[in-house]
């Protein structure tokens, strides 16, 4: 069983540390257990802002931090600047990570910091992320996967420390969603936030994804929901073609992680 205990020691033998904190269960876990592990002057949960990171998980980011007295700092980062990323290749997360990961690196070396952790889980070293590449190339340590917690571990320990996200989805990047070889733009982000966000107020719940596809929207949520989408389909049609899709498609198999990648589309 992963006790919060063994965390927290791990945590204190890395020295200062800097936090890559995005607001997700795994960076939400890291950070309160840090917090409490090495309080304030020796962690400092770093958000990396970008058209990519969609304003509701910051908000949430945010209000986490707050609550629980966590020290939060914010660094734009530019991806968007780098063809390499905007192109949009298969291996796209290892521009953006070796993005982030510089920025850090520059406020951990400025204030002091020996550590740059990330909330990478062991569940996470089973899959295929380029973005893993550019965290092995900055030495950023993962306290999560050093001790084998998996993704249920790190939600059973977040429900027991009563953070409100421990059940929450995962909320990859808004660029997860479009297709490989479609360019990364702010245009194709923001459309993919606002569909996403107006599919939320309909009340959809779970995993929710708007693949973009070039010119289509392809929704996928999970499958108890797909009667909530079908009810509202002309509202959701007009509203999301409002946003400059030519069309829109709703899987009928679902959500399923992976499901299209055969397509060429993010498998987040």
């Amino acid at each position: 069983m992963p006790r919060t205990d063994d965390l927290a020691y791990h945590l204190r033998s890395l020295g200062r540390v800097l936090l890559g904190y995005s607001g997700g269960v795994d960076s939400s876990l890291l950070a309160v257990v840090a917090r409490r592990a090495l309080g304030r002057g020796d962690l400092l949960a770093v958000i990396g802002r970008s058209a990519s990171y969609p304003a509701v998980q910051y908000e949430g980011a945010i209000a986490l931090a707050h609550r629980f007295d966590v020290p939060v700092f914010e660094v734009d980062t530019d991806e968007l600047d780098d063809p390499s990323y905007v192109a949009n290749p298969r291996n796209r997360c290892y521009f953006c990570k070796s993005e982030l990961w510089r920025r850090l690196g520059a406020v951990a070396a400025e204030r002091g910091f020996t550590t740059i952790a990330d909330g990478t889980n062991a569940d996470d070293l089973l899959e295929h992320r380029p973005g893993a590449q550019a965290g092995r190339e900055r030495t950023i340590r993962s306290p999560l996967a050093d001790l084998g917690w998996t993704k249920a571990d790190v939600r059973t320990v977040a429900r027991e420390l009563h953070i409100p996200i421990w059940d929450a989805p995962a909320a990859p990047c808004l660029a997860s969603r479009i297709r490989h070889g479609v360019a990364v733009t702010h245009e194709r982000l923001a459309q993919v936030e606002r569909a996403e966000a107006f599919l939320r107020k309909l009340g959809i719940r779970g995993d929710l994804r708007v693949r973009h596809l070039g010119d289509i929207a392809r929704i996928e949520v999970s499958p108890p929901e797909l009667q909530r989408i079908q009810a509202a389909w002309n509202a959701v049609e007009r509203e999301l073609e409002s946003l400059g899709f030519d069309g829109v498609e709703l899987d009928p198999r679902g959500y399923r992680r992976g499901s299209l990648s055969v397509l060429g589309v993010a498998e987040a």
